[in-house]
């Protein structure tokens, strides 16, 4: 992976902060990314699935702490804690709750983006990404075959695995059956109409127990769409 293609959010709400961190993040070839809506953290952090996240601890709605909680349930990415409350108790409190670093502000931008460099050698010269994908608010960890919807831990079979995967990477269109068996061949799975018909409602009553009712919608004579 090129370092240009590394993506990192930045959760501050002091949009010059923010604004500036994400310039000089640009400079050194990086891809930032802003968070814009500070009530749903952790869906924009789905749908830009970042290779690394900067977190204020003050924002509006719920602080750092625990958006870096909602995220650690789902993924692993590296959390570097911004804060101009650093005394011992919050950096404590910022590891505990699944920090990867702290960085006292006001920061020297050149130490700032030293960490994050240092940081994402650390996390992926040897471990590859670790991609999320996000629809409305669910988060489908793809290292580990995991589904995440408001702190639930939904447990998939690898064929529902499969299926809801290629769902989510083509939220918006219509899958049609024939496409998902084919997902599912791939795997060396027997699957037929029955089969996949037998997964997709099982898959369905999962994520309706969970609170995701109607995720999947079907087209008559299409195939399955996650709207």
């Amino acid at each position: 992976m090129t370092e240009t293609q590394y993506r990192v959010l930045i959760v501050e709400d002091d949009t010059g902060i923010a604004h500036a961190i994400g310039d000089a993040l640009r400079m050194w070839g990086l891809q930032p990314r802003c968070v814009e809506k500070f009530d749903a953290v952790l869906e924009e952090f789905g749908d830009f699935s970042p290779h690394l996240v900067l977190m204020d601890i003050t924002l509006p709605f719920f602080n750092g702490y625990h958006w870096c909680s909602e995220i650690r349930r789902a993924s692993k990415v590296p959390v570097i804690f911004l804060s101009s409350a650093s005394d011992k108790m919050n950096i404590v409190m910022a590891m505990n709750m699944g920090g990867d670093d702290f960085i006292a502000k006001p920061f020297d931008m050149d130490v700032l983006l030293a960490k994050v460099q240092a940081m994402l050698r650390r996390a992926y010269d040897f471990g590859g990404k670790v991609p999320v994908l996000e629809h409305h608010g669910a988060l489908l960890n793809l290292a580990d075959a995991e589904l995440t919807y408001q702190g639930q831990q939904i447990e998939l079979t690898k064929n529902e695995f499969r299926i809801l995967k290629t769902l989510m990477e083509q939220k918006g269109q219509v899958v049609s059956r024939n496409r998902l068996m084919r997902r599912l061949w791939e795997d060396e799975s027997f699957v037929d109409e029955n089969t996949l018909s037998v997964n997709v409602n099982r898959l369905r009553r999962k994520l309706a127990a969970a609170g995701l009712d109607g995720f999947i919608t079907t087209k008559v004579g299409m195939g399955y769409l996650l709207e």
